[in-house]
């Protein structure tokens, strides 16, 4: 097992020989500088691996900056190279998918059987008045119709809106309304722990304020009983069984489409109650994911890759839908929770199927780390040869316990660091790096990023501020859903022409970035992102509640936990009782993800005299720490 050294800069982790060896990239800092001297050129070549079907006359647009067009003039179509130019090949009969649900039923979908069933899905989707740009949203958990779904939605050139299947009532309705969905496509519902997740109700509940949805199309999961609303309301397998999406009723084929069009909108919290729905589009979303895919895990043709996070966030857009097919890569799913039935679900699935590349978040790491070494000890674990985390900042104990337990120490850790905006990996290693616990290294080919204090000025190594991303990329996001101007002001006005992440960072002394977390007002649960403002409000939609501020306190399992402060109306007091419906409350309001972990009653809030919540007043309260300037604060 290779030994790490210890630098001035911490534990650094070099990869073994055989690993360098057989990488796409042996030599990370050669292509680091070719990709660096000449982003665009990288980002062409790339591209070219791709089929399209007319050829782009720009590879990047700036003329309009912020609003950076890329391949501009070229007409593609995500799913052509997703699926339908496998099928032309020997990867027809390859396995495109590999799928387990939590109670232990399997089914495995090849290239062709995907690009089939795609195939009669759009023909139903257009039968029921879908149409190219038109807005879907898609709400269900973790099984192999939501993937079909959002190709058959991109096939005919819609616009999916895929919601996860944990959020509840208002968080749906509210995405449903903003976008403006004409159809809905849910599950009865889906299993988790054990027990029934019921989609279908909660969607129901949603639409009885949604005037935009047309038809609603069900996915048999469960097989518990669920209201059908006549006219409305259609089962998934009956649909696919009418003749119109037979084979041979002229299916639709793949709609040719202008590089730029919207692939998705996906909602991401924000530092205001609205969720932000963010744009990304065919033609550089494909080749974003496409290139860090294959670079950052090293995929081959016979890898089996699992990215265990959901569809439901971008992370499943990129890695487990999109990503993966654009590589011809074969990929495994599982439906439902980790430790279901016992600690060692994920370590019996590796060994079962043969995974040898896992990417996780941090959270389910330090869950199952809990458990201690005997339950991944059970298994043979030798066909790992890469793993990889995502959603927040891994801390080095988890890092190391992942690479030994799991790793054996011989498996990299691929620690990637992005966002819903950035739709693909921006710092990152490749295997052939070395790798210091807890960084996630270094921006990925031709990007460049700088930290900076509130002056825009780079603050020196080892000085936390601000991370910036100093280039365009060809999957980053387009716009914010109905309100470019809101999309100026968030991540291009404070420093004009560069990208504020919203993250804070360090940089060390041999350019590896370390990110320490959100600077605004949005908390990391499990590596999700939630607004505060979201939450709050859920809170004071209560009849009890006057005014309410949020924050998220460290939380060794979950990352950041919620805590909340309440001022009640009149006429109700402070009550254990009240804590608990309060809880309950959010949790029905957004989801159980959103559930606080402590409410705390309090007469007044911090505020400045504008009016404004001081929460880093109440997080360093909370921690006991220095309250910092407070000379803005009201008396």
């Amino acid at each position: 097992m290779p030994q790490p050294i210890t630098s001035l800069e911490g534990e650094v982790y070099y990869p073994p020989q055989e690993v360098i060896a057989q990488a796409h990239v042996p030599d990370w800092d050669g292509l680091q500088a070719e990709a660096d001297a000449d982003y665009l050129g990288f980002w062409e070549a790339r591209a070219r691996e791709l089929e399209w079907q007319a050829p782009w006359r720009m590879v990047m647009d700036d003329s309009r900056a912020p609003f950076y067009k890329w391949f501009l003039g070229a007409r593609t179509n995500i799913v052509h190279n997703a699926l339908d130019r496998h099928v032309a090949t020997w990867r027809r009969n390859k396995l495109a998918l590999i799928w387990e649900g939590e109670p232990g039923d399997q089914r495995s979908l090849s290239y062709h059987a995907l690009h089939r069933e795609v195939g009669q899905f759009a023909q139903v989707l257009k039968s029921m008045g879908a149409e190219r740009g038109d807005r879907i949203t898609i709400y269900m958990g973790r099984i192999p119709e939501i993937i079909v779904a959002m190709l058959a939605c991109a096939k005919i050139g819609a616009v999916h809106s895929v919601v996860y299947g944990g959020f509840s009532v208002e968080a749906l309705h509210g995405r449903i309304e903003d976008s403006q969905s004409k159809l809905l496509i849910t599950a009865d519902g889906g299993w988790l722990n054990g027990k029934i997740v019921r989609l279908k109700d909660i969607a129901d509940e949603a639409l009885r304020r949604c005037a935009s949805v047309e038809h609603v199309i069900v996915v048999r999961r469960t097989g518990h009983e669920v209201r059908m609303e006549p006219g409305r309301d259609f089962w998934y397998d009956d649909l696919l069984q009418l003749p119109l999406s037979r084979p041979g009723n002229d299916r639709p084929q793949t709609e040719i489409l202008d590089a730029e069009e919207p692939l998705y909108i996906l909602y991401t919290s924000g530092t205001t109650g609205k969720p932000k729905a963010i744009v990304h589009t065919h033609a550089g979303y494909q080749v974003g994911t496409y290139a860090t895919l294959k670079y950052v895990f090293d995929l081959r043709e016979e890898d089996r890759w699992w990215c265990a996070a959901d569809p439901g966030w971008v992370t499943g857009h990129s890695y487990i839908v999109y990503g993966p097919l654009l590589n011809g890569a074969t990929s495994f799913m599982y439906e439902g929770a980790p430790t279901y039935p016992y600690p060692d679900r994920w370590w019996r699935m590796i060994e079962k199927y043969g995974i040898t590349i896992l990417y996780t978040a941090p959270t389910a790491i330090r869950g199952l780390m809990r458990f201690g070494d005997a339950w991944p000890a059970r298994h043979d674990l030798s066909s790992l040869r890469l793993l990889g985390t995502v959603g927040e900042p891994i801390n080095p104990e988890a890092w190391k316990w992942y690479h030994r337990a799991i790793g054996k120490g011989r498996c990299p850790i691929m620690d990637t660091w992005w966002q819903t905006e950035t739709g693909m990996f921006m710092i990152t290693p490749v295997p052939s790096a070395p790798l210091k616990p807890g960084s996630a290294t270094k921006p990925f080919f031709g990007q460049q990023a700088e930290v900076v204090g509130e002056d825009g000025q780079v603050v020196p190594d080892g000085e936390e501020g601000n991370l910036v991303l100093k280039r365009p990329w060809p999957a980053m996001l387009r716009t914010i859903y109905g309100d470019d101007d809101r999309y100026v002001e968030q991540y291009w006005s404070k420093y004009p022409g560069r990208y504020l992440t919203g993250d804070s960072a360090k940089r060390d002394r041999d350019g590896y970035f370390w990110i320490i977390g959100r600077v605004d007002d949005v908390i990391k649960v499990s590596g999700y992102r939630l607004g505060t403002a979201e939450i709050e409000s859920a809170l004071v939609s209560h009849a009890s509640v006057a005014e309410a501020a949020v924050i998220g306190l460290p939380d060794e399992l979950k990352g950041h936990a919620i805590h909340a402060f309440c001022i009640l109306r009149a006429g109700y007091s402070p009550s254990i009782q009240l804590q608990e419906e309060l809880k309950a409350h959010v949790a029905h309001e957004i989801g159980p993800i959103a559930r606080p972990a402590e409410i705390q009653f309090t007469d007044a809030l911090p505020k400045t005299r504008s009016g404004k919540i001081m929460r880093r007043v109440l997080k360093a309260r909370a921690l006991g720490m220095s309250e910092g300037d407070t000379s803005t604060l009201e008396e």
